[in-house]
């Protein structure tokens, strides 16, 4: 029997490890800026702001790269079009995953005096992001299926964990050659 849909391509799905990585290297960049401001209202404020530069306007200039996802050597790209996504779909993605950021990065800034509070606060961007894991099909999470977005791996990067990966067994590989001596 034939149908008059196209068949959906099948694109190079990105490991969970390497996507952790990824946001971790954005959070962490974007957490470290907005740290110099202080706390409370303005220190979220910033936090927002330099959110939607880096995984935003970056993303959109830089072909679909965040500082992580270019050292991970992923993109974005929008299901629907197969082509990079538009200012407007980016800036929901990137609402919806910046407020799980937002509360992760609160929940840091309180960990000392409430520990349960930091992991009560990551809580949303744990379940958004584990969805990812499960799905076999294209490794979308929550925000990613709300607008119509996928992480696909590409050649254009710095392949970071790979390099670390390297650097890591050379070091083990070196001291068990000294330990041998």
């Amino acid at each position: 029997m034939r149908t008059d849909k196209p068949v959906p391509r099948r694109f190079p799905k990105v490991p969970f490890e390497r996507r952790f990585s990824a946001f971790l290297i954005d959070f962490s960049a974007v957490w470290l800026c907005s740290s110099f401001v202080g706390t409370g209202f303005w220190h979220g404020l910033v936090f927002a702001l330099l959110w939607l530069v880096l995984r935003v306007v970056v993303v959109e200039k830089n072909r679909g790269q965040s500082l992580g996802a270019w050292c991970m050597d992923m993109k974005i790209i929008d299901l629907r079009f197969r082509k990079l996504p538009d200012l407007l779909t980016l800036t929901k993605r990137e609402a919806v995953v910046g407020l799980g950021a937002l509360l992760v990065a609160i929940g840091l800034n309180q960990f000392f005096l409430n520990p349960f509070s930091a992991l009560l606060l990551a809580s949303p961007l744990l379940v958004d992001c584990g969805i990812a894991y499960s799905d076999e099909q294209y490794n979308q999470a929550l925000h990613d299926r709300f607008v119509g977005t996928a992480v696909l791996q590409t050649q254009r990067g710095i392949s970071l964990d790979l390099r670390v990966r390297r650097w890591l067994n050379l070091l083990v590989e070196n001291l068990r050659y000294r330990m041998r001596r």
